[in-house]
């Protein structure tokens, strides 16, 4: 499959990139709870119909099924909404998936408010902080259809349980190709010296247009940094950021508790305490409406990163001390 150069849903790389790993691997095999055409496995499920299982409405029981599946030899990849991925699913994917480190792939759709008129009740804005938090949980959010693709393909090569976030909208390309590698899992995709913008998933794109906003209209130049691996997190890339520009802020389609920020501020106050300002969701739930209109509802947007910016600025430190390198300032 060729890379995408027009907008394209990152839940569409998934689908495609599960059926080359399905002709390259014979232990592959994919779970899915009644979603497949939403999640985008039924193309897998279509070229394999023998390894392909769709357990019905019954989240928690395809996360012991592909337990039973993994502990005897095979790569399963269990596809459903990230609501009920994280949410229906939780004490399995604990107990059987996260304990055991099994090599479980869950491949969630559909997550944050993107998503739009299913509304609330399927905008699930609280899964990477419960996957986060999850002892032994790799935490994957691609930003677009290519690196959707490479995140797929990569996570084949992983013995630990792992969790991938995908969207329902289609959104523009953020990587030309599809990238070789995900690397440390933070690419700087845009180089700047007055403030950091972290992004992460469908903010990422967005990070970049407000980063065009901000030289064009304030002469600001703004670094971009993609963070696709939330957990673990690229803890030297990130601090040679804030290092540089003194000042950040966050982007994310997703809780600012638990999500993004809270990962970056961490890093941050540890080894270099910077103002970090976010972007994402706060005390609240999803509404309905639109993906966009949604999106556009809770600022998150470019215009929404841009402006937190400025804000942000006027509050940067006059003098930005170099990063905690080891056990004294240097």
């Amino acid at each position: 499959m060729g890379a995408k150069t027009e907008p394209s849903a990152t839940r569409n790389a998934y689908g495609d990139a599960l059926v080359e790993l399905g002709r390259e691997h014979e232990d592959v095999v994919a779970l899915d709870a009644d979603l497949s055409v939403s999640t985008q496995s039924a193309k897998f499920g279509k070229e394999f119909p023998d390894r392909f299982f769709n357990v019905g409405a019954a989240e928690a029981n395809m996360m012991s099924m592909a337990c039973g599946l993994a502990a005897t030899g095979k790569r399963p990849y269990c596809s459903t909404f990230a609501i009920f991925a994280t949410g229906r699913a939780y004490d399995q994917i604990r107990l059987g998936i996260a304990h055991n480190e099994l090599p479980v792939r869950i491949g969630a759709s559909h997550g944050g408010v993107s998503l739009g008129e299913d509304g609330a009740s399927h905008q699930m804005i609280e899964d990477i902080a419960l996957m986060r938090a999850m002892p032994r949980m790799k935490v994957v959010v691609p930003a677009d259809y290519n690196q959707a693709y490479r995140a797929t393909l990569e996570s084949y090569e992983s013995d630990e349980p792992m969790y991938m976030r995908f969207g329902r909208p289609a959104t523009p390309a953020v990587y030309d190709e599809i990238p070789e590698s995900l690397g440390d899992g933070v690419d700087v995709l845009r180089e700047g010296k007055d403030i950091s913008l972290v992004a992460t998933g469908h903010m990422v794109w967005r990070a970049l247009e407000a980063a065009d906003s901000l030289e064009r209209e304030d002469g600001v130049e703004a670094e971009v940094l993609n963070v696709s691996v939330l957990k673990p997190i690229d803890s030297e890339t990130i601090l040679e950021s804030l290092a540089k520009t003194g000042v950040a802020v966050t982007a994310e389609e997703h809780r600012v508790v638990g999500g993004l920020a809270d990962a970056v501020r961490q890093v941050a106050a540890e080894r270099h305490p910077v103002p970090i300002f976010a972007v994402g969701m706060g005390d609240e739930f999803g509404v309905s409406g639109t993906g966009e209109a949604c999106m556009e509802h809770f600022g998150l947007t470019a215009r929404g990163i841009a402006d937190r910016a400025r804000e942000a600025l006027v509050l940067k430190p006059i003098v930005s001390h170099p990063p905690l390198l080891g056990p004294d300032w240097t």
